[in-house]
């Protein structure tokens, strides 16, 4: 069985959640909070395998939640349920480390669906609803590197910046620089964390070289 911790300041929102994920043999919601202060008391108190977290909330957001949970452990399953699905909003919830983006437009199982992934797989990211749309966009065919510049990200992920991908590469650092900038076009990145993470979730990296590693 696995546990949950709902997190939305609106009662009738953590209620019908509630409802829909306790007719589910295999999960079960241990406890129900408004607050990221009250949702951080819970999890110490309680350890729930999963915490779905509204990204808004009255002392904080639900990104408050999730990266005081990193601090701890990577093994908890955190869903951020959220009406804000812009790409700034994704962004920061991969980076923080979430499991799984759900809009609230979309049907209350895909939290199920979300919260299933999240208790088996919490370090992998799983978008749903039309947030999901951002991703799959992303992963089309305008996404697709040439050769070198699959190169090029791979030594940024390796944490070169564009003069040493040159020298590595036998390229101009000006030269470099293009295809970084390519690379971040075809990602939809404003910069080198947000092109590695968008890279990660749709299969163009296996893993990235931790800052200052």
């Amino acid at each position: 069985m696995t546990s949950v911790l709902l997190v939305d300041d609106h009662e009738l929102i953590r209620e019908g959640l509630a409802g829909v994920i306790d007719l589910e043999e295999d999960l079960d919601v241990v406890a129900q909070a408004g607050t990221v202060a009250a949702a951080l008391e819970l999890y110490e108190r309680l350890s729930p395998d999963v915490v779905v977290a509204d990204l808004q909330l009255q002392d904080g957001t639900g990104l408050d939640i999730l990266r005081a949970i990193r601090r701890q452990s990577n093994t908890t399953g955190v869903v951020v349920l959220t009406m804000h699905s812009g790409d700034d909003q994704i962004f920061a919830a991969m980076e923080a480390g979430a499991s799984g983006f759900v809009g609230k437009d979309a049907p209350s199982q895909e939290v199920v669906r979300a919260a299933r992934h999240a208790a088996v797989s919490p370090r992998s990211f799983v978008c749903s609803g039309l947030v999901g749309a951002m991703i799959r966009r992303q992963s089309s065919e305008s996404t697709r590197l040439s050769d070198r510049e699959h190169d090029v990200l791979l030594l940024l992920a390796d944490g070169l910046g564009a003069a040493a991908i040159g020298e590595r590469l036998y390229l101009s650092e000006s030269t470099a620089k293009s295809h970084i900038a390519r690379i971040y076009q075809k990602l939809g990145a404003a910069n080198r964390a947000q092109a590695l993470v968008t890279a990660m979730r749709i299969g163009l990296l296996s893993s990235v070289k931790p800052t200052g590693a």
